[in-house]
Order: C-alpha cells, then structure tokens, then sequence
C-alpha cells in the first residue's frame, strides 16, 4: 500500500523532521488557537487526522498526539474547542466548559468544522481521507460529529463517553468509527454502553468497540492518577495500536470500511 510504503521510509528521521506551528482560526466571533503537525519528508498526498482535546482543553496530550502521528505521515491538526487556547483552572471549571459544548452539538459541531476547513487547506493533505480522533471529552465530541455526518472517514474516541445528545431524528452515521474504553470505567455505565453498542447495529454502522480490562476512565494519559481516570500502560499502547490499524485499513478502502 502507498500509504504504509510512505510511512515506513519516513520513521527513520520522523521526530527531528516534525515541524509544528501554532494556527489561529476563528469560528464566528471567538479566536481559536490549534497546533499543527506534519512532516515534510512525506511528499505523496498524505491523510490528516483531527485531534480533539480531553476536558481541560488543548494541552499537552493533544499536543504529543499530533507530534506522533506527524511522524508517521500524517497531518495532524489538535484543534481548540474552547477558543483562545485557554486551558481549565481546576476539573469544576472544566466540567463547566466542557459540558456546554456536549450539550450544544450545533455549537460544538461549528468549532469541528472550523477546525476541519483548516486542516482541509494544508497543502499535501488528501481531502478524502480525513479522519478525527479524541480524547475523554473529545471522544465524544468525534462521536457525536460522527452521528452528525460530518464529512470525515472515520473517527476513535478513547475513553469518551457515548451517550448522545443528538436527536435520533438527526442521526447520519457515515463514517467508521473506532470506542476504544476501559472495561471497569466507573464514568461510562453498563447501560450507556449496551445503549450505545445497540445504536451502532440499529444504525448498521461501520464500527469496532474494543475494551481493555482493567482500564478506567482516562488511560492514555499518563497525567491521569485518581480511582476513575488512571493511566494504564498497556490498555494505552494497545489503543494506539488498534487505532492505527483501523486507520491504514479506511484510508485504504479496505472492503470492510467502504
């Protein structure tokens, strides 16, 4: 595959290659400030992935996201949901931020397809393979993006959460999507993953739900260290792991996710 060729003559000088940059964008009224990666050493037309921010806003999880994919050759756009880069003094007041955006999707759905228009328009990215990823709060954000039928080709969310505050009437499910969640997350209830696990089939949606015992609620973030979000080591590198198979098997138009 082109792709994966690409890929593997680039890991070689991948991270000192990286370049990043600050973009600032706007979305109606307010200023937002994103943080792009990419590696210039891939010339081919490359995939970009949208990285969406845990609750605290655009931090350094997001961030180091971005650098990695970049490596691997991708563009990788960690977008600002919350404007003017502002991060989350303490969990109440990020709880406060986030829950806003989760309960306004037209709201919420503005700030992704602002930050989806920039990556568009980076020189080198293929329009037709553009995929989002999140983290927490961002998991749910590309979910509920996803049911809204915005024009990406798949989606991951880790550790989101997976209800929805989309009306059922609204619902497009398009693109393929990746639930990468912690089997014992005290945070997502058994009733909101049955809910969510009969969604997908009702809607025949392209989807995988993988769980990793022994995981709770945030574990891809090493910062994580309470009883409900704790860092797990393994349930980390395996997510990352299916998730970029996932995305080699979309962005090559593998028959299942056609």
């Amino acid at each position: 595959m082109r792709f994966i060729a690409a890929v593997l003559l680039v890991c070689g000088a991948a991270y000192a290659a990286v370049e990043t940059e600050t973009v600032v964008y706007r979305e109606g009224g307010t200023e937002l400030r994103g943080y792009l990666a990419r590696n210039p050493a891939v010339t081919e037309p490359m995939p970009g992935i949208l990285i969406v921010h845990d609750w605290n806003g655009l931090g350094e999880q997001a961030k180091n996201t971005a650098r990695r994919l970049a490596e691997l050759g991708y563009a990788a756009f960690a977008l600002d949901m919350y404007g003017e880069g502002k991060l989350a003094a303490d969990t109440a007041q990020a709880a406060e931020w986030s829950s806003a955006l989760k309960n306004d999707v037209a709201l919420a759905r503005r700030r992704f397809v602002a930050a989806l228009d920039v990556l568009d328009e980076q020189p080198g990215v293929d329009p037709e393979r553009i995929a989002a990823l999140g983290y927490c709060f961002g998991g749910t954000i590309v979910l509920e993006m996803a049911r809204l039928g915005v024009d990406v080709q798949a989606v991951v969310s880790f550790h989101g959460n997976l209800a929805s505050q989309v009306p059922e009437d609204q619902r497009d499910l398009a693109a393929a999507i990746l639930v990468c969640h912690g089997a014992d997350d005290p945070l997502v209830p058994r009733d909101e993953v049955k809910a969510f696990l009969d969604e997908m089939k009702a809607a025949d949606a392209r989807f995988e739900f993988i769980q990793y015992q022994g995981a709770v609620h945030s574990f891809t973030n090493p910062a994580a260290n309470s009883e409900a979000s704790r860092f797990h080591a393994t349930a980390a590198r395996r997510s990352w792991i299916a998730m970029l198979n996932f995305l080699e098997l979309v962005f090559a138009g593998t028959q299942a996710y056609k």
